[in-house]
């Protein structure tokens, strides 16, 4: 059985106010292409379809475009909500789509959904896990007879495990979970929001399971083994990811055991870079002859001076431009400036809460604020 991994496809992102629907369209036609070339029996998208719980009616075209397109080529499709997606609105015309061998996940209530596909070597299970919160794990199983009188979740990571743990999943056979969680030690870029800290998963949880197809993080990386991946992005959404080379993964399973993986890489319509000069080295031919001036582009000016209407100029050259920064001695000292005038403005408690929601992406309760504020005073006494 041979399977595509994508996931993080954010149809209908805008990137520093440019729409990438076209750009959006371009790489899935070109993950079709693959899907053929590679003769994959199916696609698994895990999470994040949409960048908007709401999506564009354009947006949501594209999508409609893509699962055709699949379905035409006989490709079983399993696609799981991401946090970006609503789950009502992707689980919309489920039933109806299952007839073109589609199959998305719905809504969780009590237990997972599994589909089986069988080849050569027997059946696989697959199991499609949507993007799933504490609160919405306690919501849905409190009233269910066989949780009455055990513990409720209170992070992700154990939400995760009790929903794993229910799926009573056989080790005799072969099995894989689509999900879309952020998996503790995985790798960031800044085109992702509200990941880390509080929303962790240990790896472990996903023991039982053969390949784990994983969405959230976008940049492509396995956690703990091989077969417990992020396929990362098709595209570039950030600057963060502009030294990152996109990729579709490709999973091959034989018998119980033995899983291939590889990754074959996308080429964008308009790739995404950096670059750093002054206003004079970056306009002159010599330094952009040779480039793709189409590029999505970060320009960073070094210029001790502004130079005046610069993005409107640079435009002319580069007509996705995206954003145009200073580094110079100026701008370095104000902000020196700044962050120290800013810091000594604001009290060690202050401080420390920031620090605090900055490592655990919350701030702290009232009783840890009293009881940190308290630290604070024994150790101002003591000096």
């Amino acid at each position: 059985m041979k399977l595509l991994h994508i996931s993080d496809l954010h149809i209908g992102k805008r990137v520093n106010a440019f729409s990438m629907l076209e750009d959006q369209k371009y790489i899935l036609q070109q993950i079709l292409a693959i899907a053929n070339e590679q003769q994959v029996d199916g696609v698994m998208i895990a999470g994040d379809i949409y960048d908007k719980s709401v999506p564009s009616a354009e947006a949501v075209q594209v999508f409609d475009w893509f699962l055709t397109e699949l379905a035409d080529q006989k490709k079983q499709v399993y696609a799981v909500s991401g946090n970006h997606d609503s789950a009502e609105r992707i689980e919309f015309g489920a039933q109806l789509m299952r007839d073109r061998g589609v199959f998305v996940s719905p809504v969780y209530h009590v237990d997972t959904i599994k589909f089986t596909m069988k080849d050569f070597y027997g059946e696989l299970c697959i199991y499609l896990l949507p993007f799933i919160k504490p609160a919405v794990v306690r919501h849905v199983l409190e009233g269910v007879p066989d949780m009455k009188d055990k513990p409720m979740p209170e992070s992700y990571h154990d939400a995760v495990k009790l929903v794993v743990e229910r799926m009573d999943v056989d080790s005799q056979k072969r099995n894989i979970l689509i999900a879309h969680q952020f998996v503790t030690g995985a790798g960031r870029c800044d085109s992702e929001v509200s990941v880390g800290g509080v929303d962790n998963v240990d790896a472990d949880v996903f023991d039982a399971f053969d390949y784990v197809a994983l969405g959230h993080i976008h940049s492509p990386q396995s956690m703990k083994r091989e077969t417990v991946r992020y396929c990362g992005t098709p595209l570039k959404y950030s600057f963060s990811e502009a030294e990152q080379e996109k990729s579709v993964t490709v999973v091959e399973l034989k018998e119980k055991g033995n899983i291939t993986l590889s990754t074959v890489p996308l080429v964008p319509l308009h790739d995404m870079r950096k670059i750093r000069g002054t206003y004079l080295e970056v306009t002159a031919k010599s330094f952009y002859q040779n480039t793709d001036a189409e590029d999505y582009v970060q320009i960073t000016l070094t210029d001790e001076e502004d130079i005046p209407d610069g993005l409107q100029k640079l435009r002319i050259i580069y007509p996705n431009l995206m954003r145009l920064e200073y580094d110079n001695s100026r701008m370095r000292q104000n902000r020196v400036i700044e962050q120290s005038e800013e810091m000594e403005q604001k009290s060690e408690l202050e401080l420390f809460a920031e620090f605090y929601e900055l490592q655990n992406n919350q701030k702290m309760s009232a009783e840890q604020t009293t009881f940190v504020a308290r630290l604070i005073e024994e150790c101002i006494q003591t000096i």
